[in-house]
């Protein structure tokens, strides 16, 4: 790390009356000699390590601009130049070095959300289950259970709505439940992803280059 400059971070002292003091959590000013030795090394040591991580923080929400503006650059000219664009309607592409070692993917994720619909399909679901009672098995009643009850956020269990949706049920008021779902769903917002990655050969396996941009 010794290469990399970190984020200039205060040093947490502070002269007073030709004394030194440190602020604790209740703002409090504390003098220097009345901090023990470890809660002055661990202050140290973690506005260190905060400077250090501002720093990367910096480099990658700059790298996050530069890739989008690179992206739209080269977008601009096909479209320009060629009358063409990559990628797809929804603005997935994948772009690729010549020599097929490297290659930028673009994804763009949408946000789900979903509508008042939702509470008939949870009346439809529970008059099958009600209905099938003890013949229903155990996984399908642990999924439905699951897919309806919220979380601590009061947001409803996504992953688990789309697996009802994945299940193989005939019953007429199964299938109009998961109608109900399907037009209970809603893009609400979309986030967009940019995956880098390398593999030594061209028959190699793709490795991923780690870079945190949803973070940055």
């Amino acid at each position: 790390m010794s290469e990399f400059n970190p984020h200039p971070v205060p040093d947490g002292r502070i002269e007073a009356n030709g004394r030194t003091y440190m602020a604790d959590a209740k703002s409090a000013l504390v003098p220097l000699e009345l901090v023990k030795p470890e809660d002055q090394l661990e202050d140290e040591t973690v506005r260190k390590v905060i400077g250090f991580a501002q720093a990367i923080s910096d480099q990658v929400a700059r790298f996050k601009a530069h890739t989008f503006e690179d992206i739209g650059a080269f977008d601009a000219i096909l479209a320009q130049e060629y009358g063409t664009s990559k990628g797809g309607a929804k603005g997935n592409k994948t772009l690729m070095s010549y020599d097929g070692l490297f290659k930028v993917q673009v994804q763009v994720a949408d946000n789900i959300d979903f509508g008042p619909q939702l509470q008939v399909a949870k009346e439809l679901v529970d008059e099958c289950l009600n209905e099938w009672a003890a013949d229903a098995r155990p996984e399908i009643r642990g999924i439905i259970t699951r897919a309806f009850n919220t979380d601590k956020a009061g947001q409803i269990n996504r992953s688990e709505i789309f697996m009802l949706l994945h299940l193989d049920i005939e019953d007429p008021r199964w299938r109009r439940g998961m109608d109900a779902i399907r037009s209970a769903m809603r893009v609400v917002g979309s986030k967009t992803y940019v995956r880098c990655y390398q593999r030594e050969t061209t028959d190699g396996g793709w490795q991923a280059i780690t870079v945190d941009l949803a973070k940055a």
